[in-house]
C-alpha cells in the first residue's frame, strides 16, 4: 500500500492525547464582543452599522471592501457600543466593531438555497461569498475567490485538508468525528461547482477512526475518495498535501488551481455546508485550548468575537503559570502578549506551556550538519538563506530560493545549534514581498 506523503518534514511530539477524546463544548458569549474588520487576506470590510444600533445574531455588520474581501457578522444580538481601533492577537491595532451582548440571542431570518443540487454555480458562489467564509485553517483567504478560478473545467481535484498536522491541535479531529455529514456535504457542494473534479478527503494516519468513519460514509460515492496520508509535519501545508495526494507540484509563484486543485480545510467545508444548506453566515468556529499549563484541555465551539481570556476562563484557566502562550499551533503559531484580544474567523487554538523551551535554548554557530536541508519540504537550504537574511543580502536570498520557504518551522525544529532559521527567513521574505508590492 502506498504511503501518501512528500519529501522532507519532521515528526514533533504530537500532544494530541490531551484533548482529542473530549467532545466539543459549546461556549456562550460574554458581555462584550469585538469584531475586527480585517479577519481575512485582502481589503478590510467596511462597517455598515453605527454606534447605538441594535443588531441581531447573524446580521451583517461590515460588508466586503472589494472582491478579495469578506463581510463580518455579529455572533450575538445586542447594541453597537463603539467602532474603534482595538488590539488584535498579532499586536496590531485594527478598526473593530464593539457589541454589547443583550443575551437574548435574537437571530435574523436565514435564506438557504432550497435545493443546492438544482442551484446554479453563481447561486452557490453567492451563498459562500455572502456568508463571509474564509480559509479557517489560519490563512484567511476569502473562499469565494478560491472557488472562482479562470477555468473551472480545469479543476480535477477538490482536496479536503483533514491532516491537522500541527501538534496539539484536535479541533478538526473532533469536527470530523462529531459532524462528518457536514464535511462530506461541504465536499459534495464543491463538487457541484466543478463537473470534472474528484474529491479527496486527506486524513493523517494517526486518526484511523476518522479514516474508517469517513470511508464508511462515502464508500458508495464514486466522486469522493478518503486517503490516509503519512503522519508527518507539515503534511497539511497546501503544497505538501497536493503533492502527497495527487503527485502534482506547485511553487511560490503558482496557485493550486494552476495544477487543477482546490484545497479547503475541515472547518471551511463545514462553513460552506452551513451557508448553503442553512443560509447561516460564518459567526462561530471550533478552537482547541490545550497545553501542559491548561487546567482542562478541550475543544470549544465559540462565537467569533469573544476574547481569548473568556475562552480560557471557561476551560478552568491555568493550572500553573505558563512561560509560553501561543495562538495557533506550536510550529507555525506565534507567541501571545496577552489574552484580552478577540477571537476571529482564523483562530484555531490557544496553547499554554509551563516551560518556554525555545527561549531557554542558546543558539550557537552552524555546524554544517545539513539536517535543515534534509527536512525542508521546500527543498531549499535554510542554513544559507538564514545567513543571507542576517546579512541583508536580498539578491542572494532570492537567488537561492528564499521565496520558496513555506515558513513551516521544520529547519528551526531540527537544528542542533538551535538557530532561529525560520524567523530569519520569514523576516527577509516579508521585506521582499513588501518591495515587490511597491513596484
Amino acid at each position: 500500500m502506498p504511503r501518501f506523503t512528500f519529501s522532507g518534514g519532521v515528526h514533533p511530539f504530537e500532544g494530541k492525547e490531551l484533548s482529542k477524546d473530549k467532545p466539543i463544548t459549546d461556549l456562550k458569549a460574554g458581555e462584550i464582543l469585538v469584531y475586527p474588520v480585517s479577519q481575512h487576506i485582502g481589503a478590510p470590510a467596511t462597517p455598515i452599522v453605527k454606534v447605538g444600533d441594535r443588531v441581531l445574531r447573524g446580521q451583517m455588520i461590515a460588508e466586503a471592501g472589494g472582491f478579495v474581501s469578506a463581510p463580518v457578522f455579529s455572533s450575538v444580538s445586542g447594541t453597537v457600543k463603539a467602532i474603534e481601533p482595538r488590539r488584535v492577537v498579532t499586536g496590531d491595532m485594527v478598526n473593530s466593531i464593539v457589541i454589547e451582548n443583550d443575551f437574548l440571542d435574537e437571530e435574523v431570518k436565514y435564506n438557504p438555497l432550497m435545493d443546492w443540487n438544482l442551484s446554479s454555480r453563481e447561486e452557490i458562489l453567492d451563498a459562500v461569498k455572502n456568508a463571509g467564509i474564509v480559509g479557517m485553517g489560519g490563512a484567511g483567504f476569502p473562499t469565494h475567490v478560491k472557488l472562482s478560478p479562470k477555468d473551472p473545467d480545469n479543476i480535477t481535484y477538490i482536496i479536503a485538508n483533514c491532516a491537522e498536522c500541527e501538534p496539539y491541535l484536535t479541533s478538526d479531529y473532533r469536527r470530523m468525528m462529531e459532524e462528518p455529514e457536514k464535511l462530506i456535504g461541504g465536499m459534495k457542494i464543491l463538487l457541484r461547482l466543478f463537473d470534472n473534479a474528484h474529491g479527496i478527503i486527506a486524513i493523517e494516519e494517526n486518526k484511523p477512526d476518522c479514516i474508517a468513519l469517513l470511508k464508511k460514509m462515502t464508500h458508495e460515492d464514486k466522486r469522493i475518495t478518503v486517503k490516509g496520508v503519512y503522519t508527518k509535519y507539515p503534511q497539511g501545508a497546501e503544497r505538501m498535501l497536493i503533492n502527497a495526494t495527487t503527485g502534482r507540484k506547485i511553487n511560490s509563484t503558482m496557485l493550486p488551481a494552476d495544477v487543477g486543485c482546490i484545497v479547503d480545510n475541515v472547518d471551511t467545508l463545514v462553513a460552506i455546508y452551513n451557508a448553503v444548506v442553512y443560509g447561516k453566515p460564518l459567526m462561530e468556529r471550533i478552537v482547541t485550548v490545550t497545553g501542559d499549563a491548561v487546567a482542562d484541555p478541550r475543544n470549544f465551539k465559540i462565537p467569533i468575537g469573544m476574547s481569548y481570556q473568556e475562552v480560557l476562563d471557561a476551560d478552568g484557566g491555568f493550572k500553573v503559570t505558563p512561560e509560553k502562550i501561543i495562538c495557533g499551533g506550536p510550529m507555525m503559531g506565534f507567541a501571545m502578549f496577552g489574552l484580552d484580544v478577540p477571537t476571529t474567523k482564523t483562530s484555531t487554538a490557544l496553547l499554554a506551556f509551563e516551560h518556554d523551551e525555545v527561549a531557554a535554548a542558546e543558539p550557537s554557530p552552524c555546524i554544517k550538519c545539513g539536517r535543515c536541508v534534509s527536512v525542508c519540504p521546500g527543498r531549499v537550504m535554510p542554513n544559507a538563506l538564514a545567513d543571507f537574511a542576517e546579512h541583508f543580502d536580498m539578491e542572494k536570498f532570492v537567488e537561492y530560493g528564499g521565496m520558496e520557504c513555506c515558513e513551516c518551522g521544520c529547519c528551526s525544529f531540527i537544528c542542533p545549534a538551535k538557530r532561529p532559521l525560520t524567523q530569519s527567513i520569514k523576516s527577509m521574505r516579508k521585506i521582499e514581498l513588501a518591495n515587490r508590492r511597491k513596484k
